[in-house]
């Protein structure tokens, strides 16, 4: 076969080739046309009713809620030790010994100095008693002028040194005595004892060991009075110490058992702030209960506080609050001062966890229809000037006209307004009812605001909504929107 036979073939055989490509490219781009149609080109996650916790996170270290250091009040040398590590003490059992010789010796002296200076107490007492007689004589002899006035004068001179000798043996008596006092303390200290019922975690002592107390007492043994009852010292940064109140529940884990959940509670924010590297932070202290006794002194705990618990609100994924369709901002940030969220909607659920009697139900409802009144007639007096206004024209977060009074003021005028409005109710509610209603309207009327969109017809439409408790993950909301419904958390990427 000649060279200009082959040539032909060789063309027919790369116009298929290149026809068979472009058939595949055809077919995938129409296929992924149809996709993309049906997807709308988003990812969506779903609205769904669950708990919310929010919690702060940190490590710390287990340790016996009260730790005594035993240590000696005198110098010698360790004569036994009594006790081991572990091992269980009661008050005043003995733990320890020192060498009580050298101190008895000290006593014995002791005794013989107050023994000599007792003897000079009788000594000086029998020169008072003489001059106290002489003194009589002379001042009888006196009185029948039988003898000088200066012979009287030296006798009544005699007596009163008789009586400060008296005296100051006396003193000399209590001043030996209180040496013996001593000696014998010291003796007593030579016997080192419990102060407290417990458990021994640390002995530094050995049998022969010469102890010197001069100066600083040294640490001998460690106590642990109680380790059914312990604590975990926290570091809690400054950003969030501000959410951290006594009775708080927290939960942790030890690396011993790492498949067990142990709990507590915050007992103690102290104020005593640390700076390490410019990072301020504060000491909370968490109570644990350890009637097992599985706990250990000195164990690391990786402890969260849960600061905040929503349970049965309806939360959607942190992503749909940060996604914006691509040319929708301008609208996204327009509609971020529309509507109040829902607030009408979660009055309603607030009252009913009030378990309002008749009487109290029927003051809401009265109080509700007004407000419900107010903003029709306030949303129809003001739709042509700003159609995307909310209740009374102060709802949401969005940015304020120039000049006009910034997102955080509006939200106070919503709160105070609110107040007014169900003042009438909340005069016909408990002391405790109250204190809920307070609680709940104040965190509704001044909730932040934000915007997700829903997935309509595969197009996106926003809806503003009140941001509640977060996680980190998920976020409880309120408003228009619904349990079941899809919310777009980011645009799906372009197949390579």
């Amino acid at each position: 076969m000649s060279r200009p036979e082959k040539k032909p073939r060789a063309l027919r055989r790369l116009l298929a080739l290149v026809v068979l490509v472009a058939a595949v490219a055809v077919g995938w781009w129409l296929w992924s046309g149809r996709t993309q149609d049906a997807t709308g080109g988003f990812r969506t996650g779903g609205v769904e009713r669950g708990d919310v916790r929010v919690v702060i996170s940190a490590t710390g270290t287990l340790r016996a809620t009260t730790t005594v250091a035993v240590g000696s009040q005198v110098s010698g040398q360790v004569l036994s030790v009594a006790v081991d590590f572990n091992d269980r003490v009661t008050r005043d059992q003995a733990i320890a010994m020192l060498d009580p010789a050298p101190f008895q010796t000290r006593l014995k002296q002791a005794q013989a100095d107050l023994a000599s200076a007792r003897a000079s107490v009788n000594e000086a007492q029998a020169t008072q008693r003489n001059a106290e007689a002489d003194y009589a004589r002379k001042s009888d002899l006196l009185a029948r002028q039988l003898i000088a006035r200066s012979d009287a004068d030296l006798a009544l001179a005699a007596r009163e040194q008789a009586r400060a000798r008296v005296a100051s043996a006396q003193a000399s008596v209590q001043q030996r005595q209180a040496g013996v006092d001593n000696a014998e303390l010291d003796v007593a200290y030579t016997v080192i004892r419990s102060p407290v019922d417990g458990v021994i975690l640390l002995r530094a002592v050995e049998p022969g060991q010469t102890v010197a107390a001069s100066f600083q007492t040294p640490v001998l043994f460690q106590i642990a009075e109680d380790l059914a009852q312990m604590q975990i010292d926290l570091s809690i940064d400054e950003a969030d110490v501000g959410q951290i109140k006594e009775g708080l529940p927290v939960s942790f884990t030890v690396d011993a058992f790492p498949d067990r959940q142990f709990v507590g509670e915050v007992k103690q924010v102290r104020l005593s702030a640390t700076s390490n590297a410019n990072v301020i932070s504060y000491p909370v202290v968490v109570q644990v209960d350890n009637a097992d006794l599985s706990l250990l002194p000195g164990m690391t705990a990786s402890a969260e506080i849960v600061v905040s618990r929503r349970d049965g609100v309806l939360r959607v994924p942190n992503a749909a609050l940060r996604f914006t369709p691509p040319g929708e901002e301008a609208a996204a940030a327009a509609g971020g001062g529309a509507g109040r969220g829902g607030l009408m909607q979660d009055l309603p659920r607030v009252a009913d966890s009030l378990q309002l009697d008749a009487a109290q139900r029927a003051a809401f409802d009265a109080a509700l229809e007004g407000v419900r009144e107010r903003a029709a007639a306030r949303m129809a007096g003001r739709a042509p000037a700003n159609p995307a206004g909310g209740w009374g024209g102060r709802g949401g977060q969005g940015a304020a006209p120039a000049g006009g009074p910034s997102p955080e003021a509006m939200r106070q005028r919503m709160a105070e307004a609110m107040q007014r409005s169900f003042a009438e109710f909340r005069g016909s509610l408990a002391p405790a009812q109250q204190a809920t209603w307070d609680a709940e309207l104040r965190a509704l009327s001044t909730a932040r605001r934000g915007t997700v969109w829903k997935l309509v017809d595969g197009k996106p439409q926003s809806v503003t909504v009140r941001l509640g408790a977060s996680d980190g993950t998920v976020t409880e909301v309120g408003g228009d929107i619904a349990e079941g419904e899809q919310v777009i958390t980011g645009a799906e990427r372009p197949a390579a």
